[in-house]
């Protein structure tokens, strides 16, 4: 069996439904940036069954090795047959550092991986990086509600292990001319009293569109005032081609579904387009969405916090402003 003999920066690969998630390839690439910076090697970490295929993609966005896991009882999630074969990769290749998505599957994953290898694991990231002087992995994540940034180390255990959101991290852009070695591994699954049985996997009819992957974000929060107001957005959205976005506020009075959330809290978004309606600009909601490309916002306080963030501001009622932008928007369509 081939192996690993630099130090390395170790992905988990997380993918569903033979599809390779998001999180998934913004890690490689910061995987890469930090192994630049340590002098370590980059390995994309994937479980499941017939999943061979999915390693092109990897490559393609710069893994540098792979390990696949390729058995019939990885198909679905579960989480002592994954906990098990990411532990035993970790015990055989002793990597550095290990890279999660804070997804459903890898917030479930994470803290059980590192109490098997017993490690520390610092959950909820926002920056990575390797401190110059010292070789130290920093890991930095909000804390105390969003209002300090706490940045943590693990000195004395391996591998160092964190967590991030989807959207925190920038993919590398994809080259498909890249190659990689690909290592299939031949670890061992026991089943024990921890196992549970998949009978049934029920699927949601429709699946809405993911704000993360919107270009154009039209959102609210608390100065919307109710579903009427959500409405009007949900207007001004479909003019541009775009997806509703909400506040914490919003969804805590029930007036948006928690997909819909931006914020530390939430989801975090890079649209081309943001425009934020009613929104104060919160500490957590800013953070995620301030690398939006070009910033909208809409409110009735001047000192708003959400105008230090944004491109343009615009001082008024965004119950009164959003459908004047929206028949704008729709007679510039028509006339064209």
């Amino acid at each position: 069996m081939s192996e690993i003999k630099e130090k390395s920066v170790i992905v988990f690969a997380e993918q569903v439904d033979n599809k390779i998630t998001p999180v998934s390839l913004e890690l490689i690439g910061k995987a890469r940036e930090l192994a630049a910076k340590s002098g370590s090697h980059v390995v994309a970490l994937l479980l499941g069954f017939r999943v061979a295929d999915l390693t092109k993609e990897l490559i393609a966005y710069g893994a540098q090795t792979i390990i696949v896991a390729d058995d019939e009882k990885l198909e679905q999630y579960r989480t002592e047959p994954y906990t098990q074969v990411v532990a035993q990769v970790i015990e055989r290749y002793q990597p550095e550092i290990i890279l999660i998505g804070a997804t459903s599957i890898g917030r479930d994953l994470a803290p059980r991986v590192a109490g098997r290898v017993h490690t520390g694991l610092t959950a909820d990231c926002t920056v990575l990086e390797i401190e110059e002087e010292t070789n130290r992995f920093l890991m930095t994540r909000p804390a105390f509600g969003g209002n300090l940034l706490a940045t943590i180390v693990c000195p004395d255990h391996r591998p160092a292990m964190a967590t991030v959101r989807p959207g925190v991290m920038i993919k590398r852009e994809p080259d498909e001319t890249a190659v990689a070695n690909v290592i299939e591994f031949d670890g061992s699954i026991i089943e024990n009293n921890m196992f549970t049985t998949i009978r049934e996997v029920l699927r949601k009819g429709s699946a809405k569109h993911d704000i993360q992957d919107a270009r154009i974000i039209v959102a609210g929060g608390r100065g919307m005032k109710n579903a009427e107001g959500f409405a009007l957005l949900k207007e001004l959205a479909d003019s541009l081609g775009g997806e509703v976005g909400s506040s914490r506020a919003a969804v805590d009075a029930g007036l948006q579904d928690k997909s819909k959330q931006v914020g530390q809290t939430g989801k975090t978004v890079r649209p081309n387009l943001y425009i934020a309606c009613g929104i104060s600009g919160a500490i957590q909601h800013l953070a995620g969405m301030e690398e939006s490309d070009f910033i909208i916002a809409i409110n009735n306080d001047p000192t708003a916090p959400i105008f230090h963030v944004a491109d343009v501001g615009i001082v008024g009622d965004a119950l009164k402003i959003v459908p004047r932008l929206t028949e704008a928007i729709r007679n510039e369509r028509e006339l064209s």
